[in-house]
C-alpha cells in the first residue's frame, strides 16, 4: 500500500468538551470518528494558547524552541518556518494543502503550502464545503491537507433552545449560574456546527474512497475559551481531545490512557511513513501506546505560556500523579485580558476576580485534586516532591534553552499586546 494520505482536523478552543470524552455536547460525528479510531484520554498541548499550541504540534518542539512565543496576527512568528511538518513531508512525496484556519503565520502564503484554498470565513459551513471540494476533485496521492475550523472560538453562536439551558452544565472551574449555564449551551451550539463540518468532510473520504488509505488526525489547540481553562496551566487549559483513525493501528474503537503531548504526533508521523525524523524534535512516537508495546512513552510533559493578549510568563511540567506550575513574573494578581470576554467572565469579575491572588508556584497531587484547586506548594510535606517536580522544569528549560532562563521575554518589534492590568482582549493594544 502506499504512503497513507494525512487528513488533519483541528478546531479553535474545544479542549475536551465533546461527546466522545462523556460530555453531555452532542458531537456524534465525532463519536464515530472515536469508535473507528483511537480515543486519547490523556493527550495535551504544549501551550494553552493559539498560535504556540499548533506551532508546537506542527515543529515538533515547545513554543519557545519554535519561536511561536505569542499570536501570529499580533506579530509573533516560526523562527524557521522550514521547520513546519509539511517540509518533512514534501520530500517524502506529499502534496500539501491548506483549508481555513492556520494561525501560526499572519499570511498563509509563508508557511509553504502547495496549495492554499481561499476562503473570506473560517467558520465550518465554510470550511468543511472547501474541504469536501478538495476530496472529490481526486488530489495527487497522497496528500497532507490541514483542515481549520474557526469553531468552537467565541463569540458563539446563539443557543439552539435556550429554554434547554436551565439543564446545562457550566464547566468545571465555573459556578452554576443562570449565566454560565447560558454560556455553556451557547459554546454547545458552536460545538454543534464544528461537528456538522467534521462529518462532511469525513464523508467525502469515505464517498472517494480515501478513508481506507487516510490519517485523519482530530485535535484542538487547547481548553475551551472559559475564565480558568484557555490560557491556564491546569488540565482545563492544556488537555485536549485527540482522535486518531487510520493504518497502523488506529483503528478499533480503542482508549489509550498513556501520556500523551502534541509534540509527539510529528515523530508518530515520521514513524508511520518510515522517513528520518528532523533532529529538532522534542517528541516521542506514540506508536508503543498504539501497538501495545507499552503503557507510557512520556513520564512527564511540558506546557508553557509567554505572551497571550498580555505577557504572562508561566511554565508547567507534568506527570502521571503531579502538576507543577511556576510563573516568572512578580505579579500578584490575575492578567485578565487573556481571558476572552464572556457571560462566565462577568460573573468571576463581579465576584472580585481582579482582586484575587496569583501564586509564584503550584502544586497539585492530581490524583486527589484533579481540578487543581489545592495548592501544595507551601505544604512542608510536599518538600521532596515540590523539589523533584522543580527539578524536572529546571532541566527542561535548560535543555531546550528557554528563553526566561536569562530574565524576561521581550516582544518582537512591531507585535501588539495589552497591558496586563487591563481587563479585556479588546482594549487597545500596545505596539512594540
Amino acid at each position: 500500500m502506499s504512503r497513507p494520505n494525512i487528513l488533519y482536523l483541528h478546531s479553535h478552543d474545544t479542549g475536551r468538551y465533546t461527546q466522545p470524552y462523556g460530555h453531555a455536547v452532542a458531537t456524534p460525528n465525532l463519536q464515530r470518528l472515536a469508535l473507528d479510531g483511537i480515543l486519547f484520554r490523556q493527550a495535551f498541548c504544549a501551550a494553552p494558547t493559539c498560535s504556540p499550541s499548533r506551532a508546537a504540534l506542527l515543529t515538533g518542539q515547545s513554543a519557545h524552541s519554535s519561536g511561536m512565543l505569542g499570536l501570529a496576527h499580533r506579530g509573533f512568528a516560526l523562527k524557521d518556518y522550514r521547520q513546519h511538518l509539511i517540509h518533512t513531508l514534501k520530500p517524502a512525496g506529499y502534496h500539501t494543502a491548506l483549508v481555513g484556519i492556520q494561525h501560526v503565520a499572519k499570511n498563509a502564503e509563508t508557511i509553504g503550502y502547495d496549495r492554499v484554498l481561499p476562503l473570506t470565513d473560517h467558520s465550518a459551513r465554510f470550511v468543511a464545503p472547501a474541504a469536501r471540494d478538495f476530496l472529490q476533485a481526486k488530489p495527487k496521492q497522497p496528500f497532507f491537507l490541514s483542515v481549520g475550523f474557526g469553531e468552537t472560538h467565541r463569540p458563539f453562536p446563539s443557543p439552539r433552545d435556550p429554554g434547554k439551558a436551565s439543564y446545562c452544565l457550566p464547566a468545571s472551574p465555573l459556578p452554576d449560574t443562570p449565566r454560565t449555564r447560558l454560556d455553556m449551551a451557547a459554546f454547545r451550539a458552536s460545538a454543534a456546527d464544528l461537528d456538522t463540518g467534521i462529518g462532511i468532510v469525513l464523508k467525502a473520504l469515505e464517498d472517494d474512497d480515501l478513508a481506507r488509505n487516510t490519517l485523519v488526525i482530530c485535535t484542538t489547540d487547547h481548553g475551551i475559551a472559559f475564565p480558568g481553562m484557555k490560557c491556564n496551566l491546569t488540565d482545563h487549559g492544556i488537555g485536549v481531545q485527540l482522535v486518531v483513525r487510520g493504518p497502523e493501528g488506529f483503528a478499533g474503537g480503542k482508549v489509550c490512557d498513556g501520556l500523551v503531548s502534541q509534540v509527539d504526533l510529528f515523530p508518530t508521523i515520521c514513524e508511520i511513513l518510515e522517513i528520518e525524523a528532523p533532529t529538532w524534535l522534542e517528541g516521542r512516537s506514540i506508536l508503543p501506546l498504539v501497538r501495545g508495546q507499552a503503557d507510557e512513552v512520556n513520564d512527564e510533559i511540558f506546557a508553557e505560556v509567554t505572551f497571550h493578549a498580555a505577557y504572562e510568563p508561566q511554565r508547567a511540567v507534568r506527570t502521571r500523579r503531579w502538576k507543577y506550575i511556576r510563573r516568572f513574573d512578580t505579579r500578584q494578581n490575575p492578567v485578565l485580558p487573556n481571558c476572552d470576554d464572556s457571560p462566565s467572565k462577568e460573573v468571576w469579575l463581579e465576584c472580585g476576580w481582579q482582586g484575587r491572588n496569583v501564586e509564584t508556584e503550584l502544586l497539585y497531587d492530581l490524583a486527589f485534586d484533579p481540578n487543581e484547586t489545592h495548592n501544595l506548594a507551601q505544604d512542608g510535606r510536599s518538600e521532596p516532591t515540590l523539589e523533584e517536580m522543580r527539578q524536572r522544569l529546571r532541566v527542561w528549560m535548560e535543555r531546550s534553552q528557554d528563553p526566561l532562563l536569562q530574565g524576561a521575554v521581550k516582544p518582537p518589534e512591531g507585535s501588539l499586546l495589552n497591558d496586563p492590568n487591563g481587563l479585556s482582549p479588546s482594549e487597545t493594544a500596545i505596539a512594540y
